[in-house]
């Protein structure tokens, strides 16, 4: 009882830690990469690739097969001397047979070869899958903080309206104002605890969207807060053309497109050796026994007097005189196939063909996705200057609207207008910042850089 109680208190306490753990960015991108099923299956698709090249290693090995029989016999049949006999027998055959592939138009050299690419793309396919969940969970984390501090934004505004309504229930009853603004300061109350619970949902949202996308259970799951500092954060370069050709070289979308094209080089081949003569060499050894029924293995010798004696051959005798041994050479050359070989062909060049289409397609994606998240980015940082300065000026607008209604020299609408103005500016503010740094985190992405840095 005792050793069972400690046992249930160390797990409920690690369930309580589970619970209460704050998740960093990089926790959150490695398990998600180590535990994701997509991840997971890509890796048993890369092993996968590895016995193809096994399989292709094979094709130059020479096979061996064995074989062996049981055979009844009734009535007339020729037995192993080459007399006819009239009676039931039964017989074993034992042989033994190695043959090695020479020459098939070197189908065999490429297919390895193939085989070997093969293995280079799904390792690629698994980068680019990991590239990409690692992606998805920097923008989930980074809008979960963005909730954060739109939630911030909201506690805020809801403490300040509460100081409002106090301020303002003294001023009424003092005689100061009149009833109706202690009313409408309770009205702003209810509507920013209203943008508070929808910002909480905001963030319950976000949480629940990176749960998921790290398959671990939503509740009690949370992240830890990053500071971001954005005097640190720059743009790489001022051209990006710079980014465009580092990925260019660098990113395993083209390199896979570029694989393709090696891949369906060798499909062409391969489908062109079909035109060569196919040369394979065999060797063998075969031997056989034959038991008449009813009758002792004997064998009938006649000498050079004429003589007729008789030798007993049993098994281990017959198998030792019937051993024999082939070998031997075999061409088969191809002269009309229904045209199937000329088609083959065809539809690998015209595999080929869609292979540098798709390199095409890749670099011009790449170059569309880069020079977007560039332009985002810069436009995301201007905002974010602009945002700024508006948040600045609208505290400060804010601050002497605050005064004048304190003194009863502006009204609760004009107050409460000048303060939707300051929030809103907060909201952009944090917006812009957010949207800044995610767009640079594409830009390092792309840039072959650390996204949990």
């Amino acid at each position: 009882m005792r050793y069972s109680f400690t046992v249930l208190l160390l797990l409920v306490g690690i369930l309580l830690f589970a619970q209460n753990k704050q998740w960093t960015l990089e926790e959150c991108v490695n398990y998600a990469i180590e535990n994701n099923l997509t991840v997971k299956q890509s890796v048993l698709d890369a092993k996968t690739a590895e016995e193809n090249i096994n399989t292709a290693r094979g094709n130059f090995l020479p096979n061996l097969t064995g074989n062996v029989s049981q055979n009844y016999n009734f009535g007339s049949f020729i037995g192993q001397d080459g007399r006819r006999i009239s009676r039931d027998s039964r017989g074993n055959s034992f042989g033994l047979n190695t043959g090695v592939l020479v020459f098939n138009g070197f189908q065999n050299t490429n297919i390895y070869r193939q085989a070997k690419l093969g293995l280079e793309s799904s390792q690629l396919e698994l980068d680019i899958l990991k590239d990409n969940i690692s992606l998805n969970v920097v923008n989930d984390y980074l809008n979960i903080l963005l909730n954060k501090e739109g939630f911030k934004i909201a506690e805020e505004q809801v403490n300040l309206s509460q100081s409002q309504v106090d301020q303002m229930k003294e001023l009424v009853n003092s005689g100061a104002r009149p009833k109706a603004d202690v009313l409408e300061s309770q009205a702003q109350l209810a509507r920013d605890q209203e943008r508070q619970i929808s910002a909480q949902n905001s963030i319950d949202l976000s949480l629940l969207s990176l749960s998921q996308l790290l398959q671990v259970p939503y509740i009690g799951f949370d992240v830890q807060e990053m500071l971001l500092d954005l005097s640190s954060i720059v743009l790489e370069s001022n051209n990006p053309n710079a980014i465009f050709n580092y990925a260019l070289e660098n990113r395993p979308e083209i390199k896979g497109a570029e694989l393709d094209i090696m891949n369906s080089d060798y499909g062409v081949k391969i489908a062109e050796g079909s035109f060569y003569p196919l040369l394979t060499f065999g060797v063998g050894m075969n031997t056989s026994y034959q038991h008449s029924q009813g009758q002792e293995d004997i064998r009938i010798i006649i000498d050079e007097d004429n003589n007729i004696s008789t030798v007993p051959n049993g098994f281990g005798t017959q198998l030792k005189d019937n051993l024999g041994y082939n070998f031997g050479f075999n061409l088969s050359v191809p002269i009309f196939n229904r045209l199937q070989t000329k088609a083959a062909v065809s539809r690998a060049e015209i595999f080929k063909e869609k292979s540098l289409i798709r390199l095409e397609e890749e670099k011009q994606v790449l170059r569309t996705i880069i020079e977007r998240a560039y332009a985002d980015a810069n436009a995301a940082f201007k905002q974010y200057e602009a945002s700024s300065s508006s948040v600045e000026a609208q505290q400060e607008a804010f601050k002497n609207s605050q005064e004048s209604f304190n003194l009863g020299v502006m009204t609760s609408f004009d107050f409460e207008q000048t303060r939707f103005r300051l929030v809103d500016a907060q909201s952009k503010l944090i917006n812009a910042k957010y949207d800044f740094v995610f767009k640079t985190k594409v830009l390092d992405f792309y840039l072959g850089k650390s996204l949990i840095d």
